[in-house]
């Protein structure tokens, strides 16, 4: 008898609950580790690593491999329509992967994929084939760098490093920002959600671990109050810090 053509058995052991993450890491027939997604549709599968869908695009690890050695050899490289879409296919690809990897609290790895749609970001607006092409993309940019800091702070206090979380959070807070004002949204900045969840975040931070402000702050403050003792022990710790 041939094998059934449905999902029937995942299915029902596996049952949709919009309450809860529905993310887990199993092995393929392989052995190797797959990501799955519950889905109130069915289930999703995706590598872990190289592109989540598994394919090669012309031989490279991912889209963004490819399109960066043909750059090499063509600077002023145009994207036809049809490499869009295959580049938009990876940015789909890649955020619901980060998305898992968030939920899984593999935080290292969602920043990983933040990085990669990052830089797909910036190849696109290098290269994009028009301005609301460009838009399209980097409306979407502050969403990512959320992401990326909010796993980034996280890593820092899985390492015991509350300090270096919130420099993180501000670095990330001052990035966000930045993309605000590159896209003329700069008055909706102090107001935006992801950003009063980084700074409910921070302040969290430093009230829990009675934090006075991060360690670039302090050393300004000690500085500016002449303290020059102080300010050296704290180019010492954030010297420490990012050895």
């Amino acid at each position: 008898m041939s094998s059934p053509n449905h999902l029937d058995f995942l299915l029902k052991s596996w049952t949709y609950d919009a309450n809860e993450p529905g993310v887990r890491l199993v092995k393929g027939c392989d052995g190797r580790d797959v990501i799955q997604v519950r889905l109130d549709l069915g289930i999703l599968q995706m590598e872990v690593s190289g592109r989540p869908d598994g394919s090669r695009p012309e031989g490279y690890p991912t889209l963004l491999d490819w399109l960066t050695h043909k750059e090499l050899n063509d600077p002023d490289l145009e994207l036809e329509a049809e490499i869009c879409d295959e580049i938009d296919r990876e940015f789909v690809q890649y955020y619901h992967r980060r998305v898992a990897w968030l939920r899984l609290q593999r935080f290292e790895l969602a920043i990983k994929d933040a990085d990669h749609t990052l830089a797909l970001m910036d190849f696109c607006r290098e290269h994009s084939p028009g301005e609301d092409w460009t838009l399209q993309h980097e409306q979407h940019r502050a969403f990512v760098l959320f992401h990326r800091t909010q796993a980034a702070s996280l890593v820092a206090i899985e390492n015991q490093q509350p300090e270096k979380a919130v420099e993180l959070i501000d670095a990330g807070l001052e990035e966000i920002k930045d993309s605000f004002e590159e896209l003329g949204w700069e008055d909706f900045y102090e107001s935006d959600e992801l950003v009063e969840r980084l700074n409910e975040l921070r302040d969290s931070l430093c009230n829990d671990f009675c934090i006075p402000g991060s360690l670039q702050e302090q050393l300004n403050e000690a500085i500016k109050a002449e303290q020059y003792e102080l300010a050296a022990q704290i180019r010492d710790r954030l010297a420490r810090r990012d050895c």
